[in-house]
């Protein structure tokens, strides 16, 4: 008996270890990514930027409000919020207390999927399938039916009274002590909410930079904003794979964009031009599925500095 059950249970003990970990220590253990961009002009001061990310927050959650708040102290120049703030109809409430202190802050923002749809309870597994078959939300699967409405207009009304850039297919700017940023961004391309067109012809000439934001990084999106000559794309939406294999790295990304890729910041190359693209893994889960392994929660502090200082 021992010898023909031994590993079985051995290998069950060591899943329901890993489940553990994943569920109720590393999902919690939130962590602030830092990275240096070269993308200023010649002689022009770092700018800091802080980047969150897919905070998915559902009511209750107490410590990623903490959390979320505690890095006001970190003092950005400006705050950007790459989408995916709920996951659930009645977290707008907690979103905005958890980003309160950020809001004092020079903003913008673009929403995600879940910001608009409640989240529906998924088998994991189909993360894979859909991999091998090339499908990602609504770009290879069947429209959504029956879907959960959030109420996503009362944080837009909030972010909007704070002064943050909604940047929906839209363009926008912000002016710190005297830097002039301009803001190109697109709606989720999850859910073909994306329209180039809107946005296209590049970089505004007089600004000092001029920055690209997208909630998921579909390749197509990617292209575009490389094409036309942005040197800094941000972007959330993979989660950093969420559940990794140590030493090997995610699994998947929920788009189209490859695995090697999936957080952190990396190039991106397309007609010939190349741009920094930064990937959050962002800061929650979805509520069906509330595990990070190998794959902590996080939130970014950017730093832009001169392209001869990098």
């Amino acid at each position: 008996m021992r010898a023909r059950y031994g590993v079985p249970l051995s290998l069950t003990a060591v899943g329901a270890a890993g489940l553990a970990y994943a569920a109720c220590f590393e999902v919690r253990s939130f962590r602030l990514r830092r990275v240096t961009v070269p993308v200023l002009p010649r002689g022009m001061r770092p700018l800091r930027v802080l980047q969150v990310s897919d905070i998915h927050m559902v009511r209750g959650q107490r410590k990623k409000q903490r959390w979320l708040q505690s890095l006001a102290g970190l003092r950005p120049d400006f705050v950007v919020n790459t989408g995916d703030n709920l996951s659930d109809p009645e977290g707008v409430p907690e979103v905005l207390d958890a980003l309160g202190p950020l809001m004092e802050f020079p903003g913008a923002y673009v929403f995600g999927s879940n910001d608009y749809y409640g989240p529906k309870l998924r088998n994991p597994a189909r993360y894979l399938v859909e991999k091998v078959q090339g499908r990602h939300g609504l770009n290879g699967n069947a429209p959504a039916v029956h879907a959960v409405h959030n109420p996503w207009e009362g944080l837009r009304d909030a972010f909007d009274e704070a002064g943050w850039v909604g940047l929906g297919n839209t363009r926008g700017s912000l002016r710190i002590d005297g830097v002039e940023i301009a803001l190109t961004g697109l709606d989720d391309p999850h859910i073909k909410r994306d329209r180039y067109a809107k946005v296209a012809g590049g970089p505004v000439e007089d600004a000092d930079l001029s920055l690209a934001v997208v909630h998921a990084p579909y390749l197509r999106s990617l292209d575009a904003f490389t094409a036309d000559g942005y040197p800094l794309i941000l972007a959330g939406h993979t989660h950093g794979g969420q559940l990794c294999i140590p030493f090997y790295g995610a699994l998947v990304t929920n788009c189209d964009l490859d695995t090697e890729r999936v957080k952190g910041l990396s190039t991106h190359t397309a007609d010939g031009r190349t741009s920094f693209l930064h990937v959050s893994a962002g800061c929650g889960t979805n509520r069906y599925t509330p595990v990070r392994f190998a794959c902590p929660p996080e939130a970014t502090l950017l730093t832009l500095t001169a392209r001869d200082e990098g």
